[in-house]
């Protein structure tokens, strides 16, 4: 089965979005037919600096390579070099309700969060949709926040197929359980928004200063503490194994280690870690030519499954003159 996702290029990848969803494209990769792009369109909403778009775009791209996306095995590509999204969103708008649209809270949250109302933003599922349906994708890995989507996105390819006829694959959500348990430095849930993330590939002074800004309590070096309420150990816990989390455990209940002990224990995870994707990072950096080619190579396969798709829309709804 085809599995696809899309990542906005719209900062520096960190440790939530990698043990969210990044991870899980590693592993999906091996099991299915992964097709993983950057969506530089739906970051147009909010990036309004082409130069940097393309730069981010770029970067992100080396990203993926370096924490494990393998061109041999699934297809990484940049959405606009699919121009037939576009088309498809068109044709999909032409079905969509309004009241479907005005239903989808992300357009309210990041209304709420101070993003100007434009069209972009409002029809947002509907190139999501488009996204999906125009390479055949019969899964989508999500967040549980961002099933909506999914469920639009089955809801307006119905539409087309009750209209013209079975045309579109219906996708099928496949959620990422652990999406919304990546604490920040803050506390709450870790988020660019929030500026309370830990870039996986900052410089290392810069990644240490960030873990030992984590807000701890107050309690006393030689007091017991409680590890379950500790976003030290939460993140700690996601780089160590079984039995380093429970001697770090006991660490916290016996007292005797304060907090800034176990803030290095997990810079120290945090570097062994992710090592060798750090060290595969520094190496794309000086070969970008090589990242083009792999974006260059994905998009052409990318396409060839589009181009398929858009010539059975063409032809459903009477747009293919042939």
């Amino acid at each position: 089965m085809r599995a696809l996702s899309g990542v906005q290029p719209s900062g520096k990848i960190h440790i939530g979005n990698y043990f969210g969803a990044i991870r899980q494209y590693v592993e999906l990769q091996h099991e299915h037919d992964g097709f993983f792009f950057i969506a530089n369109y739906h970051a147009l909403t909010s990036i309004r600096d082409g130069e940097e778009l393309h730069r981010q775009t770029l970067e992100l791209a080396a990203d993926y390579l370096a924490l494990g996306l393998d061109p041999q095995k699934a297809t990484i590509f940049v959405q606009s070099d699919v121009p037939e999204v576009t088309e498809l969103t068109w044709i999909l708008s032409t079905l969509t309700p309004m009241g479907l649209l005005e239903r989808c809270h992300a357009y309210k949250d990041k209304v709420t969060q101070g993003l100007s109302a434009d069209h972009g933003l409002f029809a947002y599922p509907v190139l999501m949709a488009a996204d999906i349906l125009i390479y055949d994708s019969h899964l989508v890995p999500v967040g549980q926040d961002q099933k909506q989507h999914v469920e639009v996105t089955r809801d307006i390819a119905e539409r087309f197929n009750n209209t013209y006829g079975q045309t579109l694959v219906l996708p099928e959500p496949l959620i990422l359980e652990d999406t919304a348990v990546i604490v920040g430095v803050d506390g709450r849930k870790m988020s660019k928004s929030y500026d309370n993330t830990i870039c996986i590939f900052d410089p290392e002074k810069q990644v240490r200063k960030r873990i030992m800004s984590i807000v701890t309590d107050s309690t006393p070096v030689e007091d017991p503490k409680d590890p379950e309420k500790c976003s030290v150990y939460a993140l700690y816990s996601l780089f160590a194994d079984d039995e380093q989390r429970a001697q770090m455990s006991q660490r916290y209940i016996r007292g005797g280690m304060g907090y800034g002990e176990a803030k290095k224990e997990l810079f120290g995870q945090f570097m062994e870690y992710f090592a060798e994707a750090r060290k595969r990072r520094e190496e794309l950096a000086q070969d970008m030519g090589y990242v083009m080619t792999v974006l260059k190579e994905g998009a052409s396969r990318a396409r060839e499954v589009a181009q398929q798709t858009m010539l059975r829309v063409r032809k459903a709804c009477g747009v293919y003159m042939g």
